[in-house]
């Protein structure tokens, strides 16, 4: 692909997902520009630009996953120098953003740290954020620097018409959202797929402390296909949980399916030894080796993100990838 712009366009990766970053310059048809990361002695991150960037239009890839405080510094370090080598602008391209949970006081005295890390990004000296499916739509009011977010949903919603097109036809399939708060994503990706939507009501038992969970079926499921919608699946204890519930009102298969696979703690024992006959994510977090399993397929998402630089670049419409 050739790149038209004014400016020279540089793609620069972090440590933490390098192999994401070669895959939007192979979409682009540019080479990643040279940066070299290392470590002090007593472990601080320092990094050497090798090459020049005066006045070029920089993106710098590093989602903040685990280690999310390692990556979001190293993030910050390189905004910083891209800034003093007088790059003409730094947009920071962060497939999945760390700390989008703690995006609101639940109780008294807690912090609300999405807002403190949107502080830090921008200070930082960062013009633009580019992510994907933050966890509440509203995060992008946190940045007072212009952000485009992108969704993983039609990529995933391609994945499902071609394996399930069949039952699709049929009118065998729903889409199910695991809890109340994923209502509004889960009807989105109803009409994408032309199915019907149920929820999965989730209430705790209070009699014993921190023992079960209740569930109930909001909408019909007997003898379908069911699809779990979330964003992002940390300790998978949510989706297997929906998973049973779901086989025990009698759906055939279910798959489940989110943009961003975090997979910490307990995740990878709780999904092979779940309900779920297939978990189906995008590439925004690095899968490691210890975690790939033949329950997971994971989809590039890269091209939606060569593209949304591309068009950011010659400064055109990044909404309008969306429009169909």
């Amino acid at each position: 692909m050739v790149v038209a712009g004014v400016k020279d366009l540089k793609i620069f990766s972090g440590t933490a997902h390098p192999d994401f970053a070669k895959r939007i310059c192979s979409e682009l048809g540019v080479r990643l520009s040279a940066a070299r990361h290392y470590r002090f002695s007593d472990g601080e991150i320092g990094l050497s630009i090798d090459e020049s960037v005066r006045g070029s239009d920089v993106f710098v890839i590093q989602p903040t996953s685990s280690p999310a405080n390692d990556n979001l510094v190293e993030l910050l370090i390189m905004v910083d120098a891209f800034k003093r080598a007088s790059a003409s602008r730094v947009n920071v391209v962060i497939p999945y953003f760390g700390y989008a949970r703690q995006d609101r006081k639940s109780k008294p005295r807690e912090p609300i740290t999405a807002k403190l890390v949107a502080n830090l990004i921008t200070t930082g000296g960062a013009d633009r954020v580019i992510t994907a499916d933050l966890h509440a739509g509203q995060l992008q009011g946190f940045f007072d620097i212009p952000v485009d977010h992108l969704t993983g949903m039609p990529l995933l919603a391609s994945y499902f018409r071609e394996s399930l097109e069949a039952e699709l036809q049929k009118g065998e399939v729903v889409v199910v959202s695991p809890d109340v708060g994923g209502v509004v994503r889960a009807r989105h990706f109803a009409v994408m797929l032309k199915c019907d939507l149920a929820i999965v009501d989730k209430r705790r038992s209070y009699e014993v402390a921190n023992f079960c969970e209740v569930m109930d079926i909001i909408g019909g499921v007997q003898g379908k296909v069911a699809i779990l919608v979330d964003d992002i699946i940390d300790t998978a204890g949510t989706i297997c949980n929906a998973a049973a519930g779901l086989k025990e009102r009698g759906c055939r298969m279910v798959y489940a399916c989110a943009t961003h696979a975090v997979l910490s703690g307990p995740a990878m024992k709780r999904v092979n030894g779940s309900e779920i006959d297939k978990l189906i994510f995008s590439d925004t977090i690095p899968l490691p080796e210890n975690k790939r399993s033949d329950r997971l397929v994971q989809l590039s998402i890269a091209p939606l993100f060569a593209e949304a630089i591309l068009r950011v670049h010659s400064d055109r419409s990044v909404s309008s990838l969306f429009d169909r």
